[in-house]
């Protein structure tokens, strides 16, 4: 059977590729300099435990629940548009997280520049889909999508680092509004329009169901990550579950859902799917707990803590320009598997970590874990992409991006709940006598506590906090390993259908595609 001919991307594509990619290494920098922001804006708005990880995940939290909604209206109103109004939100919102001036306040920011991230996503990814027809070019082109969030996620730390030496911890977020300037002013040259045929009506009940199936069921695993199971945690979970149920019957009765659910049975878009949400789950409580260890731990300063998370993002950044080409010669289910074996490994070595263990074993800990990420991000995404038609590629793109946000928050909800768990059972009954009621309150809570109350507490008690807290983070990596080995093993059974990316002819569900919804009568 012949092939039918693609047409070739030019260096206008390539061109508007570089500009698809600065969203992406805004949102890079977005996670990564917030990580090492965390302990000055710690010690300036005084967060609980609980309301930092809401700053940390409310973001992810949001743009996980919006992602799909946002996918599905930029192939209605047009991607590029969408993409544009995407890009001014997150530079306005992320003004109004600089200068915020409470914890209310800013996790107000944090969700809604999460709304603001979900319409940047998939609206470049979905656009990169429609510039490169053919499968090697598009290979490639998602591979440097994916580095270029690796690229912010490097630049991130040393550029923030940077800020934070000289200014407040709130000039991090200003890195967004040159990004979206010049995305504002580049794109409608460089970025073709691409609006999806025969669309229909945009269904409001089906935006209220799918957030009523993701927000709940995240809110539900954060609960029950921190107090047990519980009458909340329950009730939450069933509106998820209920809402889950009523969102699929409603998008299968459509003739334009909001949601194609056939997607899902095409297996290599259903078994990417997976190994991108828990491959990400790990990730997520990584990044919080390895700067948290560079910094409170380890002492670093945010420049240096921000020099040695360099090299992590580094491997991640050669993992996802890389794995795409060794998958034109190796089946991308072994690619993925044997990376992610690779991550299982660092995982081990970060769950041996004391506090005299210094900052080298974990910067090589976590460069092995990153190359694991890079790998899925680059060919997880392009198999969720490509298993989808055209004119599904906003719905699909919203798909990849919805579980490895929802992975992230999930990892940062569960493994950094986990990590505080175990920090408060080994140093609850240390705290010594006669402390100061707020002091002892904010040192049993977490280590940045502790650390900020530093100088009330007795000699040597510091020392104390922070074995309590590298206890955690071995833990919360033990697990982390044993899910990743799990998973490299069912990377390999599940994709192993797949094919080299580029073959002659398409392999497994890849020769069918999947029928557009908006052809039903």
């Amino acid at each position: 059977m012949s092939t039918p001919t693609v047409r070739k991307a030019g260096p206008r594509e390539w061109a508007g590729l570089a500009v698809l990619a600065l969203p992406t290494v805004l949102l890079g920098l977005d996670v990564t300099v917030l990580y090492l922001a965390l302990p000055s804006l710690a010690e300036d708005l005084r967060p609980s435990s609980t309301e930092e990880l809401w700053i940390m995940d409310a973001y992810g939290f949001l743009i996980a629940g919006f992602l799909i909604t946002m996918g599905t209206l930029g192939d209605r109103v047009g991607r590029r548009k969408l993409l544009m109004i995407g890009a001014a939100a997150f530079g306005a919102v992320s003004m109004v997280a600089a200068y915020a001036n409470s914890v209310d306040m800013l996790i107000a920011a944090r969700a809604a520049l999460g709304i603001a991230g979900a319409t940047l996503m998939p609206s470049t990814l979905a656009l990169i889909s429609n510039m490169f027809a053919d499968q090697r070019q598009r290979s490639l082109a998602i591979g440097v999508w994916a580095t270029s969030f690796a690229l912010g996620m490097a630049l991130g730390p040393v550029v923030g680092g940077a800020m934070l030496a000289h200014f407040w911890w709130g000039s991090a977020f200003l890195l967004a509004v040159p990004v979206a300037i010049i995305l504002l002013v580049a794109a409608p040259v460089l970025i073709p329009e691409y609006r999806a045929p025969q669309s229909g009506r945009f269904d409001l009940l089906s935006v209220a169901l799918s957030l009523l199936t993701i927000l709940p069921v995240v809110y539900a695993v954060k609960r029950v990550a921190k107090d047990g199971l519980g009458t909340p945690t329950i009730a939450a979970t069933m509106i998820g579950l209920v809402a889950a149920v009523l969102f699929v019957r409603r998008q299968g009765n459509l003739a334009s859902p909001l949601l194609d659910v056939r997607l899902f049975t095409n297996r290599t878009f259903s078994a990417a799917l997976s190994v991108l949400l828990v491959g990400l789950v790990g990730v997520g409580g990584a990044m919080l707990l390895i700067t948290q260890q560079l910094q409170l731990v380890e002492e670093l300063s945010p420049v240096e803590a921000g020099l040695w998370m360099g090299p992590p993002a580094l491997m991640m950044f050669l993992a996802a320009i890389g794995a795409p080409l060794v998958a034109r010669r190796v089946p991308p289910g072994i690619v993925v598997a044997s990376t992610l074996a690779l991550s299982t490994l660092g995982y081990a070595l970060l769950s041996q970590v004391d506090p005299t263990s210094g900052s080298t074993p974990i910067v090589i800990g976590f460069g092995l874990v990153y190359l694991g990420l890079g790998a899925i991000a680059a060919l997880g995404t392009d198999l969720v992409v490509g298993a989808a038609p055209p004119q599904k590629a906003g719905s699909a793109s919203a798909m990849s991006e919805t579980v490895q946000e929802l992975g992230l928050a999930l990892g940062v909800a569960t493994l950094g709940s986990l990590a505080t768990a175990v920090y408060r059972d080994r140093i609850g009954d240390e705290i010594p006598a006669g402390t100061p009621p707020a002091v002892a309150k904010a040192a049993g809570d977490s280590l940045a506590g502790a650390s900020s109350s530093g100088n009330q507490l007795p000699d040597g008690w510091l020392d104390q906090a922070k074995e309590a807290a590298t206890s955690g983070l071995n833990v919360a990596m033990l697990v982390a390993a044993v899910s990743t080995l799990v998973l490299a093993f069912l990377s390999a059974v599940v994709l192993r259908h797949v094919g080299v990316i580029g073959g002659d002819e398409p392999t497994g569900d890849e020769a069918v595609p999947v029928v557009p919804a908006a052809s039903k009568t």
